[in-house]
């Protein structure tokens, strides 16, 4: 019985004859090494092209050579944990690709050096466009972006080497910390001290929530004890053990408290729940985020939402006309109303 022997499959030897070159010259090429082999550049596309008409499978790098520009973009993010995070990722990919472009996503889990080596892996595959996403150190991947010259933008964490897109903490804080005291006034007849909780104090937007939440404190002639700001982290654990230790230290726990984000609130009613503290009236809260499942919580819960789709136009206005300067741009948050959710 006569079989059909399968076609010869082509190699590297076969691409260097038809390229009148070496086969360690083509393997460099097709494993995107060529520069440091010095090979020129026409040969590189020559090979190439030799490559893509024999059905040969190319390496990424290598088929980037027939292109001026890859259509590649990237981004980190630190977690994908809360409704913000993964609302930013999912509007990304549909603006990025109504663009023509490819997204590339990676989640860092707020190290710094996943974070360095999940950009130099996009570097590799020529990524036009680095966003950094709430990394700890963004300036770090700037210089690894201008060293590559790739371009870079920091989203939700400024950096001072590219621009930076992030929300107007300092003036949304403000305002949540006026409605948790006015929401606090109204059950009780008089304002009093709230609490701030979650969030790092060394990052950006932590201390710029701090600089609002004082500032509305103020703004009413109401002092704030810097023993009820808990900036000890955004781990719902963290926040459990910070009110438990203040709860210990027997301190009147405040009445009204602000919560720096969804992952910080629910270590603060993990709390609440099993301590049995607030069991006869649940303290006034307001949330720097959103979660329509928050709305289970109660009416006179206060929610920032921060504006992804305003923050990721700007992003995509910086991209689109090719802007390349330093700078900050400061998006106002939305607030939720009761009545809106």
């Amino acid at each position: 019985m006569n079989q059909r022997r399968p076609p010869k499959k082509t190699t590297i030897y076969d691409l260097a004859a038809l390229a009148d070159t070496s086969a360690s010259a083509v393997s460099a090429v097709l494993n995107g090494n060529w520069k440091k082999r010095r090979i020129s550049s026409q040969l590189a596309e020559k090979i190439t092209q030799i490559a893509e008409e024999q059905g040969y499978a190319l390496n990424m790098q290598a088929s980037l050579l027939r292109r001026e520009t890859s259509k590649i973009i990237g981004m980190i993010v630190p977690k994908y944990d809360n409704r913000y995070f993964g609302s930013i990722v999912e509007t990304f990919e549909s603006m990025a690709r109504e663009r023509g472009l490819f997204p590339i996503i990676t989640c860092t889990r707020r190290d710094p050096e996943l974070e360095v080596e999940a950009a130099r892996t996009m570097l590799s595959y020529q990524v036009e466009w680095l966003i950094s996403t709430g990394a700890t150190d963004p300036d770090r991947i700037s210089d690894l972006c201008t060293a590559a010259g790739a371009r870079s933008l920091n989203l939700d964490l400024p950096g001072k080497k590219a621009p930076s897109i992030i929300s107007d903490n300092f003036s949304g804080a403000r305002e949540l910390t006026r409605r948790i005291l006015a929401n606090s006034k109204r059950r009780l007849g008089a304002a009093q001290p709230l609490l701030f909780i979650g969030g790092r104090g060394s990052d950006h937007n932590t201390a710029e929530r701090v600089r609002g939440f004082r500032a509305a404190h103020d703004d009413i002639g109401i002092p704030v004890d810097d023993s009820h700001i808990l900036a000890s982290g955004y781990a719902p654990e963290k926040a459990e053990h910070s009110l438990r230790a203040l709860a210990a230290s027997g301190d009147a726990l405040p009445v009204g408290m602000f919560v720096n984000s969804t992952i910080s609130l629910e270590g603060v009613m993990h709390w609440i729940k099993r301590s049995g503290h607030y069991k006869d009236r649940t303290p006034v809260i307001g949330c720097f985020d959103w979660d329509p499942f928050a709305a289970l919580l109660g009416d006179e819960i206060e929610m920032v939402r921060q504006d992804v789709q305003g923050m990721l136009d700007a992003v995509f206005n910086v991209i689109d006309h090719g802007t390349t300067a330093d700078g900050l741009i400061e998006i106002p948050p939305i607030f939720i109303d009761a009545e809106q959710r």
